[in-house]
C-alpha cells in the first residue's frame, strides 16, 4: 500500500483558499488529478493496480475513542498543520523495489519534502510482526 499524506492546508489550497500556502488554481488541481489518473491507468494496464482512492479533507474526519466503555466521537480532530492520510494506492507487483518505483511516481517533485510511505499489506497474523 502506498500512502499519500496531506493536511487541511493542502485541501484548502486545492479548493483555491490560500493561507500560509498559496492557493492552487483550477488548472493546477486539474493537472494534479490528470497526473494521478495517468499513473493509475498505466498501473491498471500493467495489471499492477489493485485500488486507489483519495480521502476527503480532514475537516470531515471524526476521531472515535472509547472511554469507560462508551464511544466518544470528536469532530474535526486535526489541526490544519497536522499531517493526515490523504489517499492510498494499492498495487500488486513483483517486488518491494517495484513498489518503491511506483511510489516515486506519486510524489510531487515540485513540493520539497513531500513523501509517501510504502508498506506491505499483512496477509495473515504472522505478517503483523
Amino acid at each position: 500500500m502506498i500512502m499519500l499524506y496531506g493536511s487541511q492546508r493542502d485541501y484548502d489550497a486545492m479548493a483555491g483558499h490560500g493561507s500560509d500556502r498559496p492557493a492552487m488554481s483550477a488548472e493546477q488541481v486539474a493537472a494534479m488529478h490528470a497526473h494521478m489518473g495517468r499513473v493509475h491507468r498505466d498501473l491498471a494496464d500493467a495489471g499492477e493496480l489493485v485500488d486507489a482512492q483519495g480521502l476527503t479533507a480532514p475537516v470531515h474526519a471524526r476521531r472515535v475513542q472509547v472511554r469507560d466503555g462508551a464511544a466518544m466521537v470528536t469532530d474535526g480532530p486535526y489541526p490544519e498543520t497536522q499531517e493526515v492520510l490523504a489517499g492510498y494506492t494499492v498495487v500488486e507487483c513483483a517486488s518491494f523495489d517495484r513498489a518503491a518505483e511506483i511510489a516515486a511516481m506519486l510524489v510531487n517533485p515540485d513540493n520539497p519534502g513531500e513523501y509517501v510511505d510504502v508498506r506491505p499489506i499483512a496477509e495473515g497474523i504472522d505478517d503483523l510482526v
